[in-house]
C-alpha cells in the first residue's frame, strides 16, 4: 500500500485555537501527524472603550466606500457587530477581503458582493485591486485586530483616502516558556514548522531563542514572500512558501517539501 502523500511529517501548527482544527484536519487526513501549539490567542474586545469606538464607527457605515476585512477573524468577529446594526448592509460600500476564504466568509455573514485579489492574499495584493487605485477623498474602513501592520492604511492615506481601523478583537501572545515550547516540539518529534503570520514568525522566533539549531534545521512553511523574507532574516535555514494561509496551500507546500518515508 502506497504511503499517503505526508506520512513521515509532524508539523507544528502555531495558529490561534479557533483556527488550528481545519489545519489540523486537512494535515492528518493526508497521512502527517500534528501538534497545535497557538502562539497567538484571538479573543473578543474587553476594553469598554474599544467596545465602545468600534460601535460607534460601525454605526456610521454607510459614510464609508470603502470597508477592508484582513482575515477571517475579522470578518467573525467584525461581522457579527455589523449584522447587530445593520440587518441589510448598506448599499454603496464597496467590501474587499484580502483573500478567497476571507472573501467567502463575508458574503456569507454579510449577504454582499465582495471584490478580492485574483490573487495572493497580503496587504500588497489588496493595495493592487483597481477599486482602491483612486481613492482621493474617500472613506475607507479596515477591520482587523487591534494592532498588525500598518501598510494597507499608511499607503491608503498617501493615495489620499481617509482611513479608519475598525478594530474588532484582540490578539494575545499565548504564555509559553522558551524551555517549555521546545520540550513539546522534541517530545512530538516535529519536523516542520509553520506559521500563519509575521506575527506568530516574531512569537516562534523568540521562543526558539535559546534553541538555534532547532531554528536552522527544522523546515518552516510560511505563507507569503514576505513573511519568508523575514524568516530568513531571523536565521531559518529551510523556508518554503505556501503563497497563502489557508489549509489547502500548507497541505499543497508540505506534499512539496520531499520528505515522505515508508
Amino acid at each position: 500500500m502506497n504511503p499517503k502523500p505526508l506520512s513521515g511529517l509532524t508539523v507544528l501548527i502555531t495558529r490561534p485555537s479557533n483556527q488550528a482544527d481545519s489545519m489540523q484536519r486537512a494535515i492528518e487526513s493526508d497521512g502527517a501527524k500534528a501538534l497545535s501549539l497557538p502562539l497567538i490567542e484571538i479573543k473578543a474586545l474587553a476594553d469598554a472603550q474599544a467596545i465602545q469606538d468600534l460601535k460607534d464607527k460601525i454605526l456610521q457605515l454607510d459614510s464609508y466606500q470603502s470597508l477592508i476585512f484582513v482575515s477571517n477573524n475579522a470578518v467573525s468577529f467584525g461581522g457579527e457587530v455589523i449584522n447587530n446594526f445593520w440587518p441589510q448592509f448598506p448599499i454603496g460600500v464597496d467590501v474587499i477581503a484580502v483573500g478567497p476564504t476571507t472573501a467567502e466568509a463575508a458574503r456569507e455573514r454579510l449577504a454582499c458582493e465582495v471584490i478580492q485579489p485574483s490573487s495572493g492574499m497580503t496587504s500588497e495584493d489588496i493595495l493592487r485591486l483597481s477599486a482602491l487605485s483612486d481613492v482621493s477623498g474617500r472613506k475607507v474602513g479596515i477591520v482587523r485586530g487591534q494592532g498588525g501592520r500598518e501598510l494597507l492604511a499608511d499607503t491608503l492615506r498617501e493615495r489620499g483616502a481617509i482611513v479608519d481601523y475598525l478594530e474588532a478583537y484582540s490578539r494575545t501572545p499565548v504564555d509559553y516558556t522558551s524551555a517549555d515550547f521546545c520540550n513539546r516540539l522534541q517530545k512530538a518529534g516535529v519536523n516542520v514548522l509553520t506559521v500563519s503570520s509575521g506575527e506568530s514568525l516574531d512569537r516562534l522566533t523568540h521562543l526558539l531563542a535559546d534553541n538555534r539549531k532547532m531554528l536552522q534545521q527544522l523546515k518552516l512553511i510560511v505563507p507569503s514572500e514576505r513573511v519568508g523574507r523575514q524568516a530568513e532574516k531571523a536565521g531559518y535555514q529551510q523556508v518554503h512558501n505556501a503563497s497563502g494561509a489557508d489549509p489547502l496551500s500548507f497541505v499543497s507546500a508540505l506534499g512539496e517539501l520531499g520528505i515522505n518515508q515508508e
